[in-house]
């Protein structure tokens, strides 16, 4: 979820620094905490879920929901 600080819009990435696809289970984990919310639907892709970091999502990292 950090690397989600620095991404336009606090997209947070699909795939971790290895290029493994995180675990759909572990997104909607963070979607379930409040930390995450879904942000659109991919057209191409349409299993994979791109979500974007909640202003209680930044707080964990002690940045505001700016």
């Amino acid at each position: 979820m950090r690397r989600g600080l620095d991404q336009p819009g606090g997209k947070l990435p699909l795939f971790d620094e290895n290029g493994q696809r995180y675990s759909a289970r572990t997104i909607r984990s963070c979607i379930d905490q409040g930390w995450a919310t879904p942000w659109f639907d991919n057209p191409i892709k349409p299993d994979w879920l791109v979500c974007k970091l909640t202003p209680t999502g930044r707080a964990l990292f002690g940045r505001d929901g700016g």
